[in-house]
């Protein structure tokens, strides 16, 4: 369910340029699979201004609890068009979990789908003048990716660096995880050595409390 858009494919080029002094038409905006307006209407928590992760086997339930208002093949349809959408593959890329048809999270989306995410939304804009902001934002949602995944730096790059295109913009994320690494060993560092209380400590290095806790206290 994370192949590539059909909402991202280029409009034909016109044959000739626009005659001077005429303004050039936009293309028609694609239409709306009515289907998804149907979904919109049904469960407005997860299709409506804010996409979310959809949990696994969720078509079977909305068959289940809507068969006549959802035929089996248009869903099909109407399904694969809302995850290969770009807000879709933001929800997933973003490390947000998967949802059930009440909205509540159900479980995290596997590494692997949010590792496609982050991959297929810059592989759509990297040939675009939106190309700078689209590796740094790829680089950012790596990093949370990586530290998300339990998998550390070294499990990471195992598990996901064979594809020679995509290896730049890891290796730039994983240099930004052992960065981050490195700062919060020495923070700890630091802590210990200062023989001051969190809340000292915390105002000392202009941090709240909370954040100094999480790094210094056991898990």
């Amino acid at each position: 369910m994370t192949t590539p858009d059909t909402d991202t494919s280029a409009a034909p080029a016109p044959s000739a340029p626009a005659a001077a002094g005429k303004t050039r038409r936009k293309p028609a905006p694609r239409p709306t699979h009515p289907l998804l307006q149907t979904l919109w209407e049904l469960y407005p928590g997860l299709f409506g201004a804010r996409f979310l992760p959809l949990k696994l086997g969720i078509f079977e339930e909305m068959r289940a609890a809507h068969p006549d208002r959802l035929p089996a093949e248009e869903l099909k349809v109407a399904l694969g068009l809302h995850t290969r959408s770009n807000r879709y593959l933001e929800a997933v890329a973003s490390g947000l979990p998967r949802h059930d048809l009440a909205g509540q999270p159900v479980e995290p989306v596997a590494p692997e789908h949010v590792h496609h995410a982050i991959l297929e939304l810059y592989r759509r804009k990297s040939s675009t003048p939106q190309e700078p902001a689209a590796r740094s934002r790829a680089v950012e949602q790596l990093v949370g990716a990586v530290e998300r995944s339990g998998l550390g730096r070294d499990g990471y790059r195992e598990r996901f660096g064979q594809h020679e295109a995509s290896l730049p913009l890891l290796e730039d994320a994983l240099a930004v995880v052992a960065q981050k690494s490195a700062r919060q060993e020495a923070l700890v560092r630091a802590f210990r050595a200062s023989g001051k209380s969190i809340e000292d400590f915390a105002e000392m290095y202009g941090m709240e409390p909370q954040a100094v806790a999480a790094l210094v206290l056991p898990g």
